[in-house]
C-alpha cells in the first residue's frame, strides 16, 4: 500500500473495490479535468480487474461526442463543465461498460481558463447509479495539482457513499 500523498486515494479505491466485489458489481470512469487519475487510482488497486473493465478520457469535447454519446447541443449551449454534460458522460460511460456505476468529472482545472461564471477550481460531478443520475457541483481551491486530487478523492468518496446507501 502506497505511503505518499496517494495514500488517502489508494484507501478510498480499495474501499470501493472490496463493496463493488462484495456485490458482484462493477465501475467505470468518464474523465475529462482529471484526464484518467480516477482510472489510475482505481487500477493502482490490485485485483481491480475484477470490478473495473474500463474508463473513458475524454478531453476533447468531440470525445465526449463520440464515446460517450454527449449530445453537441450540450456542449454548444453550456459548455463542457456543466450538469447536463457530465451526467450524459456519466450514462454514456455506465452503458458503454455496462457497468452498474460510473463517475463522471469535467472543470477547470488551472491555472487558465476560468470565468466569472466557471472560475478555476469549478469541477461538475455525476454518478450514474442504478437509481439513476446524481450531480454537483463543487469548487476547490488551490493550484492545478491540487483541484485535480481533490477531484478524484471526491468522486470516489461520494460513490462509496452512494454504494453503501444503495445496497
Amino acid at each position: 500500500m502506497p505511503q505518499d500523498a496517494t495514500y488517502p486515494t489508494y484507501v478510498l479505491a480499495e474501499e470501493l473495490g472490496h463493496l463493488l466485489l462484495a456485490h458482484g458489481q462493477t465501475v467505470t470512469t468518464a474523465e475529462s479535468c482529471t484526464g484518467g487519475l480516477i482510472a489510475g487510482a482505481i487500477t493502482d488497486v490490485p485485483g481491480s480487474s475484477n470490478w473495473f473493465e474500463r474508463g473513458f478520457v475524454t478531453y476533447a469535447n468531440i470525445a465526449k461526442v463520440d464515446m460517450l454519446g454527449v449530445p453537441p447541443m450540450f456542449l454548444e449551449t453550456v459548455g463542457a463543465v456543466s450538469e447536463p454534460v457530465v451526467a450524459a458522460m456519466a450514462q454514456g460511460a455506465a452503458d458503454a461498460a455496462r457497468a452498474q456505476w460510473a463517475v463522471a468529472v469535467s472543470g477547470v482545472a488551472g491555472p487558465g481558463g476560468g470565468s466569472a461564471e466557471k472560475p478555476v477550481g469549478t469541477v461538475w460531478f455525476a454518478w450514474a447509479t442504478p437509481m439513476g443520475i446524481e450531480t454537483e457541483r463543487r469548487i476547490f481551491s488551490g493550484d492545478r495539482h491540487a483541484v485535480r486530487a481533490a477531484t478524484v478523492q471526491h468522486a470516489l468518496r461520494k460513490l462509496i457513499a452512494f454504494i453503501k446507501d444503495n445496497q
